[in-house]
């Protein structure tokens, strides 16, 4: 077996996180790929550097991000590109879709044994009419049409399978999957859905409105959402809150389900709501 490791080390005990994680899999005879950039870190003669990103994550037969969230999202996403299975292994502040804590690095010995499960989670694609829908933008958690910093509140005209649904005023829009539930669309009072479930979610950030409130579309609904800005707003799209895209008034932005989806290794044997619960009175404490 191939594992590809790639460790956040800006996050607080990820480096030695992920010297415990090398030490072990190397004793348990699963050859590791890194980045080169991580070779003065981890100076192994048995450790295979690429200097081609992409090209050690097709070389793996398996993925394993060590951070926090972001960090798993973003590696998950080139994994599922590959369509290679990938573990993360907790180093941030939660770990919602960690399969791993710091401190379970003994299961490892699962991957080899067969004894694992695999979640096979939705993943979101974005695209803008004045591409001509040709460049897609992906995303495991969400997609989020929003106002600058020193904008005013925007227009939103949303439809979906090109029915008209309904019209937004408000801070922004999420167009979110079942794991992203548990992110920003909860934060802006979004409902918890279990990633199991195949279905989209939309939340509206700051309504100016008594009764907004998300709407639940099935798995195959195309969503088009048109932002309209109030003067001189600038609006941007935003995907799993690292790739920022302008997006220029009376844009069209698509979203829709991704033929792609992401293979998340588990080696917990948590219940969603097990994980939920613990997380987040991790965050009460």
């Amino acid at each position: 077996m191939i594992a590809a490791v790639i460790p956040n080390l800006t996050k607080t005990n990820a480096e030695q996180v992920t010297q415990e994680l090398v030490k072990e899999l190397r004793r348990l005879g699963i050859h590791v790929c890194m980045d080169a950039a991580l070779y003065s870190s981890f100076p192994y003669r048995d450790i295979e550097f690429f200097e081609d990103f992409l090209g050690m994550i097709a070389a793996c037969d398996i993925v394993i991000a060590v951070g926090g969230d972001g960090t798993i999202i973003h590696a998950a996403k080139h994994a599922a590109l590959a369509d290679k299975p990938i573990l993360g292994v907790n180093a941030g502040r939660i770990g919602f879709v960690a399969g791993l804590e710091p401190n379970q690095l003994h299961r490892l010995h699962q991957l080899l044994d067969g004894t694992y499960k695999v979640e096979r989670r939705l993943m979101l694609e974005a695209s803008l009419k004045s591409e001509q829908y040709q460049n897609v933008y992906y995303a495991l958690n969400e997609g989020v049409i929003s106002r600058g910093s020193q904008s005013r509140i925007l227009d939103f005209q949303v439809s979906y399978n090109d029915n008209n649904l309904c019209h937004y005023r408000a801070d922004g829009l999420i167009v979110a999957t079942p794991t992203g539930s548990t992110a920003y669309s909860l934060s802006a009072g979004g409902p918890v859905i279990e990633p199991a479930m195949r279905c989209l979610l939309l939340t509206p950030i700051c309504p100016h409105s008594l009764m907004t409130r998300s709407v639940v579309f099935g798995e195959d609904t195309t969503l088009h959402i048109n932002a309209v800005p109030n003067g001189q707003s600038e609006i941007f799209l935003t995907l799993d809150g690292e790739t920022t895209i302008p997006v220029t008034g009376d844009e069209c932005v698509r979203f829709q389900k991704s033929a792609r989806s992401v293979s998340l290794i588990d080696l917990k044997y948590q219940t969603f709501y097990e994980v939920v619960n613990e997380k987040l009175s991790e965050r009460r404490a």
